[in-house]
């Protein structure tokens, strides 16, 4: 039976309450217990890391035991459904190291993987002998400093897709469904009107519109579907010349009849400073047989698209 919003809500924050606790006697046992017992039996890795959202890569050094293979796959099981990827096995340094790198989703032409815990084997043949190893991650990726941060949503899909560790220490890749956003993908601002495309992800759009809203006003404009989930607002900007101040921000929601409004935003990326990085330079709109004003689309800090209409200078001063 499905479970109401809020009781699995609930169960959720109970479950992650659960795991902060009990951290320190799972990372306990896998350092005192199960890593000396495992460590001539796994492949360790080194690096391990999601760097686009969508593409794994992986680094590691197979047990001293191991024999250089005629061929390595990388297999990532769920119950009975399995995928496999190529995975280079070669010798450096002195001991036998495995590189793979796996796109997850197909939607991006890569693994179709769906949602849920994934296992994680290096499988290797010879032409007398087949061997399989797990793979052992003793530290989880850990954030880097610089421009840009770790991506752990696909930008193709929404999906949450983030690498995890049983608590023998072997990896696993956790992919989660995509969380409901508008995320926007093209903004064309030129001296006759304001034009922003975005896609929809993680929810249906039945008989949908976008909602305009300032203090104390409300617009509503049509959608034109571009496919794919992408859809195209056409701003009204003739309608959104500030009336009291000289300045309004305008939000734009997506909305739909079944389902609560969604900001627009940009939020699938990696960048420390979107502000900055997705910049939208300010123009001068003349809509036709009314009065220019300035358009600044932006985002703010929290991600959200917003627009910035303000009155011309001289047409302020005509006004009065």
């Amino acid at each position: 039976m499905r479970l109401p919003i809020p009781r699995r809500r609930h169960l959720s924050l109970v479950r992650r309450r659960l795991t902060v606790r009990l951290a320190p006697l799972r990372a306990w046992l896998m350092r005192r217990v199960f890593l000396p017992t495992r460590s001539g039996r796994t492949a360790r890795l080194r690096y391990a890391a999601v760097l686009d959202g969508q593409t794994v890569n992986l680094h590691a050094e197979l047990p001293r035991s191991a024999r250089l293979p005629d061929d390595a796959t990388l297999v990532l099981r769920r119950g009975r459904r399995r995928f496999q990827s190529s995975a280079r096995v070669y010798r450096g340094e002195g001991r036998l190291l495995m590189d793979a790198t796996v796109l997850l989703g197909s939607e991006a032409g890569g693994v179709p993987v769906d949602d849920g815990r994934w296992k994680v084997r290096l499988e290797t043949r010879s032409k007398r002998s087949r061997a399989t190893f797990p793979l052992l991650l003793v530290e989880p990726p850990q954030p880097y400093a610089g421009p840009t941060m770790p991506m752990a949503v696909s930008p193709v899909s929404g999906r949450r897709i983030r690498l995890g560790r049983t608590v023998t220490g072997n990896l696993r890749v956790v992919v989660s469904p995509a969380r409901p956003s508008a995320e926007v993908t093209k903004v064309d601002l030129s001296h006759t009107g304001l034009v922003v495309d975005f896609r929809v992800m993680g929810r249906s759009a039945d008989g949908p519109w976008a909602e305009f809203a300032a203090t104390g006003r409300k617009l509503q404009r049509p959608l034109e579907d571009l496919g794919d989930g992408v859809w195209r607002v056409v701003v009204p900007v003739e309608e959104m010349t500030p009336q009291r101040r000289a300045t309004e921000h305008w939000d734009i929601a997506f909305c739909t009849t079944d389902h609560r409004p969604m900001r627009l935003g940009r939020r699938l990326h990696d960048v420390r400073n979107p502000l900055r990085v997705f910049a939208v330079h300010q123009a001068a709109v003349a809509p036709p047989g009314r009065t220019p004003l300035l358009v600044h689309p932006r985002y703010t800090p929290a991600g959200n698209f917003r627009v910035t209409c303000s009155r011309m200078p001289e047409a302020g001063r005509e006004a009065r």
